[in-house]
């Protein structure tokens, strides 16, 4: 694969919100037990740290789970969500600033076999990577693999060689997030739109 691996200083940038929406069109990648598996990012949402009611980590809450969070930017988040579902997150800017951003959906593109085998499906649909407890069956990532290094050789984010348009980003409210009052209601969610024949393109290239 010839896909650049986004250095970890790249996450240490102090607009969470601005960096979601960056992750748009790279591409997220596991490797464990010898099976790459990855694809294209298509749906992230920025969590404000200390000053988001929607982030764990509202008020400078420090706790086990989320000490993590306090990292420099560059590591895993990985939690587990109603005692199910296990969420992977980009840690984002410096030591002490609690900024991370979910990755909700990837577009399938290396190692789908295996990806079907582990969300038990015999064929690709929207349901295999489209959202956030998905992506990380579908990916392998579990809790364990929280706090790794994104630079490293287990998980990895990369340049895709995708041109982004400002008219395939889409922004809107979070999902999940309402208890958050006004905090819930800010566009902190991005999509990517009106992408097929892009993404149709890459897949066929690569």
């Amino acid at each position: 694969m010839n896909f650049p691996k986004i250095d970890t200083s790249y996450y240490h940038q102090k607009n969470v919100v601005n960096l979601a929406e960056k992750m748009l069109g790279k591409m997220l990648f596991t490797n464990f037990n010898n099976k790459v598996t990855g694809g294209i990012i298509t749906e992230a949402e920025a969590y404000n740290g200390i000053y988001d009611r929607a982030c764990h980590a509202f008020g400078g809450r420090r706790t086990p789970r989320t000490e993590t969070m306090y990292a420099l930017g560059g590591v895993s988040y990985v939690y587990l969500c109603y005692g199910i579902h296990h969420l992977f997150n980009i840690v984002t800017n410096k030591k002490d600033i609690p900024d991370a951003i979910l990755i909700r959906a990837i577009e399938p593109t290396h190692g789908v076999s295996t990806m079907l085998k582990r969300r038990n499906k015999n064929k690709i649909d929207k349901t295999l990577s489209g959202g956030p407890g998905t992506v990380s069956q579908a990916l392998g990532i579990s809790v364990k693999n929280n706090a790794l290094d994104l630079s490293g050789s287990k998980i990895w984010i990369a340049e895709s060689g995708l041109k982004i348009k400002k008219n395939q980003i889409a922004s809107s409210a979070r999902i999940g997030c309402e208890s958050a009052g006004e905090d819930g209601k800010l566009p902190y969610r991005f999509n990517l739109i009106n992408a097929k024949k892009e993404l149709d393109s890459f897949k066929n290239s690569n």
